[in-house]
C-alpha cells in the first residue's frame, strides 16, 4: 500500500565450525542479551555487505581467525522472531586460518571447542535447535514463533 513502511528484516552470520567431532562455541559475556549462554561466532550484516564476506569479518573480529569468503558453505537459515524479525544464516568451512582467541574479552568470556555430542545445557536456544538441524542435515527452521 502506498504511505506504509516497507517490512524490514534484520539479517544476522553465524559461524559453525567443526574440527575433530568438536565444534568452536562462545559464552556471551556483559552483552545485555542471552549472558552466560553459549552460542557460535556471530553477528550483524553491515550496509553493503555480503552475507559471507560478513562471516568472515565477524570470524576475524571476534576470534581472529582468517576465512576466505569463498569458503563459505551455507549450511542452515533460521527465520525468527526476538524483539524483532531475523534471518539467521549459518555458514561452515572445512579450512581457516589461525586458532581461535577470543578477541573480544568484554563481550565474550569462554571460547572453546566442545563436543558435538555434549553441548553446554546453557545454550542460546535457537543456535542449540539450528546445530541439531545441520547435524541432521536439515537447511531450514524457524524460532520463536510459537506465541
Amino acid at each position: 500500500m502506498v504511505g506504509e513502511e516497507r517490512f524490514k528484516l534484520i539479517a544476522e552470520v553465524h559461524l559453525v565450525l567443526f574440527r575433530a567431532g568438536k565444534t568452536l562455541l562462545l559464552r556471551r559475556f556483559r552483552t545485555g542479551w542471552q549472558d552466560g549462554n553459549y552460542s557460535v561466532v556471530a553477528g550483524h550484516l553491515e550496509a553493503g555487505e555480503t552475507a559471507r564476506a560478513g562471516m568472515a569479518r565477524e570470524a576475524w573480529e571476534e576470534a581472529g581467525l582468517r576465512l576466505a569468503p569463498a569458503a563459505l558453505r551455507l549450511v542452515h537459515v533460521c527465520h525468527r522472531r526476538s524483539d524483532s524479525e531475523r534471518m539467521s544464516l549459518f555458514f561452515t568451512a572445512d579450512a581457516w586460518q589461525g586458532e581461535p582467541v577470543n578477541r573480544e574479552p568484554h563481550r565474550c568470556d569462554d571460547l572453546a571447542w566442545f563436543a558435538v555430542g555434549a553441548l553446554p545445557p546453557n545454550m542460546v536456544p535457537y543456535v542449540r535447535q539450528a546445530l541439531a538441524h545441520i547435524r541432521a542435515g536439515n537447511p531450514y527452521s524457524e524460532a520463536g514463533w510459537e506465541d
